[in-house]
């Protein structure tokens, strides 16, 4: 039995990656016998950049429920998407995080049902598993394995219903309603994968939700652009054509109020869900595990989409709270598809091999301070990136071009300090880290091409789409 599961062995856990929120009362509900395991709940978010949680920015977006988490819960400050084998990063993002695989070790372009998963592991160990989300860009052939596996009708038509994660919310509800009418003493525990399609575009949100931000006092990023500096190699992407170039600042706010309105308003979804938890008198057997599959830009650096290495395309907000689990946080560089391995430790079930993941349960404990002392990124064959605890570089192979950012004084990566003749010791070490990673991993992308592109970008002249 994992060492930690002794703390949480008669609490529920409850998993949410993405949003939400809890009331203040404290109810505790009496089992005629102790569960031999949790219950688990995984909601996942699309698009949610990590500073756009009000806790973890500068108050600026709404999220009252998805703030009382981190007020009380355990954070990852360091947490990422490894990256994406193409445009649609959620694709391999979701794949990995529930396969907790790197997207390198697949035949194809999504993780294979045979291998490691969690509707696998949590029904080998005798849970009731239940999927609901986005239809697309997820991880088909393993969601089948779930004993309830629904899909939204249409993405699109959710995100321009004004009430972002409503039918989401609505059909988990009824579910954990129909189960409180069964007698606790034949139930099942239950893991639950809800995939949010918040808050990703069109972004239509009520108005409800717009009045809560004012669009003349929104402040841009600190490391806007009117455009890029040179090609990264997908400078056109559908996400990129959202708005035209270059980037004007009012075109850039009328997008992030947008985007705020909908994440408030889905956190206030995600929020009816744990009152539910409340209603059921759940409330003091549950973990919450709270992320996002990426981040976005929206402005940074003069793009709009995910479809970059800079830490707006690839961090996510994540933070555990619950029974056993103390306030406070940690700078230990972690990944997505670590939270397959977190949460079969924490649930006392058994975690499957052949895992790239990594159990985070001895920090949360206070055992370790960290699980990997760098982190690789990758975007298709044009960008790796490679970090350590202070130092940053991004490589253009495509291009023959290098970023280097001190994040520890320049964490919004607005100065490029690779041209400097003092950094070229650093830039080596750097590379040849990136290059262990990429063995690891097994990508055999060259980080440097005989016939670069000059990297010019000359924008198209086309209006954005929003």
């Amino acid at each position: 039995m994992p060492r930690l599961f002794c703390a949480f062995a008669h609490h529920a856990i409850l998993v949410l990656i993405c949003g939400a929120c809890f009331g203040l009362g404290t109810v505790h509900r009496a089992f005629a016998k102790p569960p031999e395991h949790p219950n688990v709940l995984i909601v996942v978010a699309d698009d949610l950049r990590a500073d756009c949680v009000g806790a973890l920015g500068d108050g600026r977006v709404k999220t009252p429920n998805i703030d009382g988490l981190f007020q009380r819960g355990f954070a990852f400050r360091n947490a990422y998407c490894l990256g994406a084998n193409q445009g649609a990063v959620c694709t391999p993002s979701r794949n990995m995080l529930i396969s907790g695989q790197a997207y390198f070790r697949w035949k194809g372009k999504m993780a294979s049902a045979d291998g490691p998963s969690l509707p696998a592991a949590f029904k080998a160990a005798g849970y009731e598993t239940y999927r609901d989300g986005k239809a697309h860009n997820v991880a088909t052939a393993i969601n089948a394995l779930f004993d309830h596996n629904q899909s939204l009708a249409n993405d699109e038509q959710e995100r321009t219903s004004g009430e972002p994660g409503h039918t989401i919310t609505d059909r988990a509800i009824r579910f954990l309603d129909r189960r409180s009418t069964q007698d606790e003493s034949s139930q099942k525990p239950f893991c639950m994968l809800l995939e949010y399609e918040a808050p990703h575009d069109p972004r239509v949100a009520d108005p409800k939700y717009l009045a809560m931000h004012e669009r003349d006092k929104i402040a841009l990023p600190k490391n806007y652009r009117p455009v890029h500096p040179f090609d990264n190699g997908e400078m056109t992407v559908r996400d990129e054509q959202l708005a035209s170039w270059p980037r004007t600042e009012d075109e850039i706010r009328r997008h992030l109020h947008e985007y705020y309105a909908v994440i408030s308003g889905f956190d206030s979804h995600v929020g009816r869900l744990l009152a539910t938890l409340d209603r059921l008198k759940l409330r003091d057997e549950t973990l919450i595990v709270f992320l996002s599959d990426h981040g976005l830009a929206i402005g940074s650096h003069g793009l709009m989409g995910k479809q970059n290495l800079y830490e707006v395309g690839m961090k996510a907000p994540l933070v555990f709270c619950g029974p056993g689990v103390p306030h406070g946080e940690s700078q230990a560089l972690v990944y997505l598809y670590d939270i397959l391995p977190t949460v079969c430790d924490l649930a006392g079930v058994k975690i499957p091999a052949d895992e790239d993941g990594k159990s985070l349960a001895s920090i949360i404990a206070g055992r370790a301070d960290r699980v990997r002392n760098s982190l690789f990124t990758a975007y298709r064959d044009v960008q790796r990136a490679v970090r350590d605890d202070r130092w940053k570089l991004i490589r253009y192979p495509k291009i023959n071009r290098s970023q280097l950012f001190d994040l520890q004084n320049d964490p919004d990566e607005i100065h490029d300090l690779a041209a400097e003749p003092a950094q070229a010791d650093r830039i080596a070490q750097l590379t040849a880290l990136m290059q262990r990673w990429q063995k690891e991993y097994g990508d055999s992308a060259p980080l440097v091409v005989e016939n670069p592109t000059d990297g010019k970008f000359t924008p198209p002249t086309r209006v954005g789409k929003q």
